[in-house]
């Protein structure tokens, strides 16, 4: 079966995590992904984090460019003439500055969709800036959302602004303009920044400004530790487990299947009044280790489970039958979760630097350069 992106070329000058994340899950789904990295430092993450690079460029292609010379930049432009798509993740006006701008893309291929990725986007006061995911989190409001109430913010180890703001979001708004290139002719510019995506991921909390006129202080929203029914709960032998009993069907039938009637007549909400229901749940499963309680509850349909630690998540029967992480002699990729058919993509291991250029570059292109 052929995957969806077949047929589509998509060059990649992006580095480090965020757009290489992109352009991973295209190259998932079937889109031939060209790596272009300069002769000088190419893609830090090659040395910075090499099994972090295999995970990340896995089933691409590369190839090596001096793109500050002219032969290296009319190569490019050689290889934008067969492509449907580029992508990079420089600061705004890098491209223009190596004569390489959306216009001149656009003269060599009106098709071309453009794609650039930033932390603070094309235009606006900060668009120069740089940043990290902690920095584009603290200024979209985010960072001031998570960890507990009366605690200082919280980082997490899940890269929220590089990955579900930037990468999903910057590889939805290319295919969306690649399918409209298909139906006009024309190529769009796409652009995303980071700050600006990881703010609209904020829908909870804005409906709650909406509602009530202010915004819930951190670790009190209705979804962030707020209500005592919705949240992460220590157990005996020090681990924990996830109570998700929203809805009132799941919260009867938890205080059913623990045999705790009393604790379903105890207030429930936000507020300060919900405190003695929080410290029972609290005393109810430090009174068990996790595993009694994953024994007891996990298989009701009562939205309880366990809080596992990657190895153990690794290792799960649920992760296992559905193939989410493959062991291979080189470390092991994580699977595109985005299934299209009875077949998963092949995986084929990241490339070398230029493995590719003798399929795709010519003997005068521009490759020469320092290493």
């Amino acid at each position: 079966m052929s995957l969806p992106l077949d047929g589509l070329t998509i060059l990649d000058l992006t580095r480090l995590l965020p757009g290489p994340f992109a352009t991973l899950y295209l190259a998932d789904l079937g889109a031939t992904v060209v790596k272009v990295e300069d002769n000088k430092a190419g893609d830090y993450t090659r040395e910075l984090d090499p099994g972090l690079f295999r995970m990340l460029n896995r089933n691409k292609q590369a190839v090596q460019l001096d793109l500050r010379s002219d032969a290296g930049r009319d190569a490019l432009l050689a290889l934008v003439g067969r492509a449907d798509a580029l992508l990079e993740s420089f600061r705004p006006g890098t491209l223009d500055k190596m004569g390489l701008g959306v216009e001149r893309l656009h003269a060599a291929n009106p098709r071309l969709v453009v794609g650039s990725l930033t932390g603070y986007g094309q235009q606006g006061p900060y668009a120069d800036w740089p940043g990290h995911d902690v920095n584009y989190l603290g200024y979209a409001g985010v960072l001031d959302q998570i960890g507990h109430r009366d605690a200082p913010p919280a980082l997490s180890n899940l890269q929220i602004a590089d990955l579900a703001g930037g990468a999903l979001t910057f590889a939805l708004g290319v295919v969306a303009a690649l399918l409209d290139a298909q139906r006009t002719g024309q190529g769009r510019h796409v652009d995303v920044g980071m700050t600006d995506a990881s703010l609209a991921l904020m829908p909870v909390a804005l409906a709650a400004r909406q509602t009530t006129g202010r915004i819930p202080p951190r670790g009190e929203g209705m979804l962030s530790g707020g209500l005592p029914n919705y949240g992460v709960y220590a157990c005996a032998d020090g681990r924990h487990i996830a109570l998700g009993t929203l809805e009132p069907k799941f919260w009867l039938g938890f205080c059913q299947a623990v045999q705790r009637p009393d604790l379903a007549r105890m207030p429930l909400s936000t507020g300060p009044d919900s405190q003695p229901l929080r410290d029972a749940l609290a005393a109810l499963f430090l009174s068990q280790p996790r595993d009694h309680w994953v024994a007891l509850l996990a298989d009701k349909g009562l939205c309880v489970g366990p809080v596992l630690d990657l190895e153990e998540a690794l290792a799960d029967p649920h992760m296992q039958a559905r193939g989410v992480y493959v062991e291979t002699d080189d470390g092991g990729y994580i699977r595109c979760p985005i299934n299209v058919g009875d077949t998963p993509p092949p995986l084929q291991p990241a490339p070398a630097r230029g493995a590719d250029n003798p399929r795709w570059l010519d003997a005068s292109a521009g490759t020469e350069g320092s290493n």
